[in-house]
C-alpha cells in the first residue's frame, strides 16, 4: 500500500482515544496491536461467550472487529476536528472462526475529503497456524464540523465507528 500522510499530527493519540471511547471494543476484548497512518492491527482472544452453535466465533463478532479496524485505519488520516461513521461494508467469510486469538488488519486504499475506502482481513491463530477467515471492504465517512450562515462552526455529535 502507498504511504499516507495524516492530516492530524496527533493522529495516534486521537485514534487511540476514539477507540478507547467504544464500550463494544472493551466488551469484546479487542485491543490495538499496531497503528500507523492508514493502517491498523487489532487483536482479540477467544471467548466462549462469543461463539455460535458450532463453537466457532460468531460472524457478527468477526465483522465487528473488521469494521472497527477499517474505522481506526480511516480515522488515522482524518483531520483533528473530524469524527467517523461507517456508511457501508461487505464481509466475505472464508473459513470457520476457530482459534485462540483473532487478528484484524485494515489498510486505507483511498482517502478522500469525506469518504475513505478500506480493505481488511481477519485471521484466526489456532494451534500454531494462522488462517485467513474473512475479508471486508468498507467505506467510512468523515463527519466534519459545519459552518452555519452566521459563520459559527458546530461539531458533529461525538460518535464511535
Amino acid at each position: 500500500m502507498a504511504a499516507f500522510e495524516p492530516k492530524n499530527p496527533g493522529y495516534r493519540a486521537a485514534a487511540i482515544a476514539m477507540f478507547d471511547r467504544q464500550p463494544a471494543m472493551h466488551t469484546l476484548g479487542i485491543v490495538i496491536v499496531r497503528l500507523a497512518p492508514g493502517e491498523v492491527e487489532l487483536a482479540m482472544l477467544h471467548s466462549a461467550a462469543f461463539t455460535q452453535q458450532n463453537g466457532f466465533v460468531h460472524a457478527g463478532i468477526i465483522t465487528a472487529g473488521l469494521d472497527n479496524a477499517c474505522g481506526v485505519a480511516a480515522f488515522s488520516l482524518m483531520p483533528r476536528e473530524a469524527d467517523i461513521l461507517t456508511v457501508e461494508f461487505k464481509t466475505t467469510l472464508l473459513a470457520p472462526a476457530r482459534g485462540e486469538r483473532f487478528v484484524f488488519k485494515a489498510e486505507v486504499v483511498k482517502s478522500g475529503r469525506t469518504l475513505t475506502f478500506c480493505e481488511a482481513k481477519a485471521f484466526a491463530e489456532h494451534e500454531g497456524t494462522t488462517t485467513l477467515i474473512a475479508t471486508m471492504t468498507g467505506t467510512l465517512m468523515a463527519m466534519l464540523p459545519r459552518i452555519h450562515a452566521a459563520g459559527a462552526m458546530t461539531s458533529p455529535p461525538r460518535r464511535s465507528i
